[in-house]
């Protein structure tokens, strides 16, 4: 109960706005329950006219009723309303809270999560919790109506009052028995579901790459076992209701001969009339309705805790820690920035950087350069802070990054990845992510300087052009390029090209290649590149091996110095050649 009272108090803070629609529909359904108090009355006494041929208080009291139940049905129109228009505002609410949560999550809490944990959790689990008063209102509305009823039945008959509450509660510990082991099962189905779905995201995303590998049957195997494995918890839930349904209709069933055969008696013993007999028969057959709603409310209290276990633990757990920054401001970087004995390990096991110490000056170009998994796209990652390092501290223009506001890092910085990711948009929208107000002029430039503006003229809907979910209409050049494009548009004063021109043909990349000579001694530009050939002529290039600066000069004294750097760009040139 506490953690239900807990739990509900943090969902009234997505309802709160809503309050006076709320105590609009707890008023309609009140007036609802006193109708349905009324009317099983009023039902006996139309009884008693007719076995006494009282016709005229038959028809009096008929129309009565017609006029009470559509006050009833207007009652219940109006409750719809309300219960949509909060519904709709708070799960707008909850959803964009957590959408602005998860956006704030630690990498390495993304890393150890499944997509389908985040979409379940937004979608499915904020769903319930918007949802919270109106299920509550709704089964304790019927919970409360069904007892007015059997007042009702108190007031024509104590015993038959006696008996019904005696059964009602036989069926309500059956009831409490299976929200018990459900709740059990259901928490395991949630767990599964999550895996599943986001199996199901990671196949479509790398639906091209899977084809590719000629890996079809293993992926259809393995997404068969997962839906086979979460349809079998499925099935063991509907198990466990096939069975505690099949007791219910016993007891139901059982309930109902006893009934009559008490029936009988009172009438014969002259304590109870046909007509009144009559009624508490038909009504209490509302008895399996009261403890359904009961067992239903039961569920609906476990499914909504549950829910808000898995918000709350997004929200403030340490199992889905947030991305902490600094203080401190700044509105414009001047660019330069500098690695302090940076240690750092995905794992804790294996440092991927170890001790690294180098400096970058403003409007400087420095090229990352060696052998694959040496540690420079994490150089990176650090620098924008997407991860924390271990040891050591990184600034930038003299202030540790730690004491910066995400602003002053993500706001001045512009990564360009080797897989970029685009969105399921227009290339204008594309381009409008990173900078609201950008002109078509601004947006022209920035796509000629990454030699896409060719394309684009092409299309049919030019910049209209929606280009699929990860950018699955363009190439993989195209793709990079209008990644470049759409980190030119921001402007800031450092630009990272992590693998940037990896996907471009030659011809792209000398463009590119071009653009990158046009924006030297203007920016900080730091790039990683596999091919030499591309970094030749920046001002610096640091050799990275084993996570740390084994070297440094420019492309000729490598060449003389550094037989490593040297043999990579000799089986390059060889390669090219």
């Amino acid at each position: 109960m506490k953690e239900t009272w807990k739990n509900v108090k943090f969902a009234w803070e997505y309802t709160k706005d809503s309050k006076e629609l709320l105590i609009k529909y707890i008023l309609g359904n009140i007036l609802s329950v006193i109708i349905s108090i009324v009317v099983p009355i009023l039902s006996a006494k139309i009884l008693i006219a007719l076995t006494s041929n009282q016709f005229h208080q038959l028809i009096f009291m008929s129309i009565i009723i017609f006029l009470i139940e559509n006050v009833r049905n207007v009652c219940h129109y109006f409750c719809r309303h309300c219960s949509q228009v909060i519904y709709r505002e708070s799960f707008t609410k909850i959803q964009t809270e957590l959408g602005r949560e998860i956006l704030k999550l630690e990498n390495r809490a993304i890393d150890k999560n499944s997509s389908g944990v985040f979409i379940q959790r937004l979608t499915n689990d904020t769903s319930r919790l918007a949802d919270v008063f109106n299920v509550f209102n709704f089964y304790l509305s019927n919970i409360i109506t069904d007892v007015g009823i059997f007042f009702a039945i108190f007031i024509l008959n104590k015993w038959a009052f006696l008996f019904l509450v005696g059964m009602i509660c036989i069926r309500f510990l059956i009831e409490r028995t299976r929200v018990k082991i459900f709740k059990q099962q259901d928490k395991i189905f949630r767990e599964k579901n999550e895996k599943a779905s986001g199996f199901v995201g990671e196949l479509v995303r790398g639906l091209r790459d899977i084809k590719m590998l000629n890996a079809e049957d293993s992926f259809s195997k393995e997404l068969h076992n997962k839906i086979v494995d979460l349809n079998k918890t499925r099935c063991n839930m509907q198990d466990v209701d096939r069975k505690y349904n099949l007791l219910r209709g016993f007891t139901a069933d059982l309930t109902d001969l006893l009934l009559i055969l008490l029936l009988v008696f009172l009438i014969k013993a002259n304590t109870l009339e046909v007509a009144s007999a009559l009624v508490i028969h038909n009504y209490a057959g509302r008895l399996p309705s009261i403890v359904n709603y009961v067992g239903m409310l039961l569920d609906k209290i476990n499914d909504f805790n549950l829910s808000a276990s898995r918000i709350f633990a997004i929200l403030n757990s340490e199992e889905f820690k947030k991305e902490t920054f600094g203080s401190i401001h700044l509105k414009k970087v001047k660019g330069d920035f500098e690695f302090k004995n940076v240690s750092f390990a995905y794992e804790e096991e294996h440092n991927v950087l170890e001790d690294l110490s180098f400096k970058v000056n403003a409007n400087e170009t420095v090229a990352f350069v060696g052998k694959s998994g040496a540690g420079k796209t994490t150089i990176f990652n650090l620098l924008c802070k997407m991860y924390d390092i271990q040891k050591g501290e990184i600034l930038i223009d003299g202030i540790n990054i730690n004491e910066l506001d995400k602003d002053s890092i993500r706001g001045n910085i512009t990564i360009i990845s080797q897989n970029p990711y685009i969105f399921n948009m227009t290339i204008k929208e594309n381009l409008r992510l990173v900078k609201k107000d950008l002109t078509i002029k601004e947006m022209k430039e920035a796509c000629r300087l990454a030699c896409l503006d060719e394309f684009i003229e092409s299309l049919p809907e030019k910049y209209d052009t929606v280009v699929g979910e990860g950018g699955v209409t363009l190439s993989g050049g195209q793709r990079q390029r209008l990644a470049i494009a759409r980190a030119l548009v921001q402007k800031t004063e450092i630009i990272l090209f992590d693998e940037a021109t990896s996907a471009l043909d030659n011809e792209t990349q000398r463009s590119i290649q071009k653009a990158i000579e046009n924006m030297k001694n203007t920016y900080t530009i730091l790039i990683i590149a596999h091919r030499l050939s591309t970094v030749i002529h920046a001002d610096r290039l640091l050799y990275v091996e084993d996570g740390k600066i084994v070297d440094a000069g420019t492309h000729e004294e490598l060449l003389k110095k550094n037989k490593n750097y040297k043999e990579l760009y000799e089986v390059e040139q060889k390669n090219s050649n």
